[in-house]
């Protein structure tokens, strides 16, 4: 079996549908609940019921430096079809299994290209929440930053 070269997997599309996915990972569940009725989402089933499970987290000293095992999180998955046959999935930190099948309902949604609008209508008030977030975390760390200067002596 080859892979469809034009597929959601494939091609411009891959960054756009991350980045839908990563707002659904950030959003809260109310918010996702309010997204999928907003767009009256039909009743999906589950290719396999949400679950959760421990992953291992690594991290680097600086971002950049060696990597080490951090510790273990918890992660819940949830993979979905809608009625249509388009199918969703969705990962998540956290054991919350009903916004990751939530999430996985967006995504489905998103993948229809006729539906994709309404989708990010319908997660705007989220995007622009984590966004604010995101500006307001930025301001704080840049108040603490402190610039280190070494001055060179000169001695004759």
């Amino acid at each position: 079996m080859t892979p469809n070269p034009t597929g959601p997997q494939n091609g411009p599309g891959i960054e756009a549908r991350r980045a839908m996915m990563a707002l659904c990972a950030e959003a809260g569940r109310s918010e996702l609940e309010a997204a999928v009725a907003r767009l009256g989402a039909p009743a999906a089933e589950d290719l396999r019921p949400p679950e959760t499970g421990l992953v291992m987290a690594e991290g680097r000293i600086g971002g950049d430096g060696r990597p080490f095992h951090f510790g273990e999180v918890s992660v819940t998955r949830a993979a979905i079809r809608l009625p249509d046959g388009s199918t969703g999935f969705a990962y998540h930190l956290g054991r919350d299994r009903t916004k990751a099948r939530l999430a996985a309902i967006l995504d489905a949604l998103w993948q229809d290209s006729a539906r994709r609008a309404g989708v990010e209508a319908a997660l705007a008030g989220a995007a622009a929440r984590t966004e604010a977030a995101r500006r307001q975390a930025a301001r704080r760390t840049a108040a603490t930053r402190v610039e280190f200067l070494t001055v060179a002596r000169g001695e004759d």
